[in-house]
């Protein structure tokens, strides 16, 4: 049996809770990145340039901002080339290499997301 507190709808200053975790964060972001027209299959991206798509899909969810440790573990984990480079090159010193089929099954991700709401 449910108590009250977890039959409460969440305030606007509350996270959502439940609806993502940081894979699904991530594969969001990136069919999110392609949408928006830009390239993502075999082409070498600076973390900072995926940023804002990672935001906006942890806001998304609800969710908060995942740190780059964590956004190059999981991406990693899911597939994508990742390459550290010394953090005197870049603030978020990563270099991300998506390929084709981790690249569609973002996108796939982002459509089934999208038309849920």
């Amino acid at each position: 049996m449910k108590t009250e507190k977890e039959t409460e709808q969440p305030n606007l200053f509350e996270a959502k809770t439940g609806r993502g975790d940081g894979e699904k964060i991530v594969l969001y972001a990136l069919g999110e990145f392609q949408s928006r027209g830009f390239q993502l299959i075999d082409r070498e991206l600076a973390l900072d340039r995926l940023r804002g798509a990672f935001k906006r899909s942890a806001e998304g969810f609800g969710s908060e901002e995942l740190p780059d440790e964590k956004l190059a573990q999981i991406l990693t984990e899911i597939g994508a080339q990742v390459k550290k480079v010394p953090s005197y090159v870049a603030k978020h010193p990563y270099r991300i290499t998506i390929g084709n089929e981790l690249a569609i099954r973002a996108f796939d991700c982002y459509k089934r997301e999208t038309e849920k709401d």
